[in-house]
C-alpha cells in the first residue's frame, strides 16, 4: 500500500494545509483527503505542484509499505 506522509513534510516546511491548497491550487477538502491517505488517485499536475510547493520529491511524501492483506490487488 501507499501511504501518504505529506502531514510530514507539511511540518517540516512549516506550512499549513490552507497555506498548501493555495500554493497548490485545489481545495482544502481534497488535500485533506489527500493527507489523511483516503484518496484513490492523485493526479500528476497535483503531485507535482504539491513536490513544487513544498520543495520535495514525490518519494518524500509517497511511502511504499507491504501490507499484510492477501487481497490487497483485487481491490485496486
Amino acid at each position: 500500500m501507499i501511504r501518504v506522509d505529506l502531514d510530514v513534510m507539511m511540518a517540516r516546511r512549516k506550512m499549513s494545509l490552507t497555506e498548501l491548497s493555495q500554493q497548490v491550487g485545489i481545495t482544502m477538502a481534497n488535500l485533506s483527503i489527500l493527507k489523511n491517505g483516503h484518496a484513490k488517485a492523485v493526479r500528476m499536475s497535483t503531485l507535482e505542484a504539491i513536490c513544487k510547493a513544498l520543495r520535495c520529491q514525490p518519494g518524500d511524501i509517497l511511502i511504499y509499505e507491504e501490507s499484510d492483506d492477501p487481497n490487497e490487488w483485487e481491490h485496486a
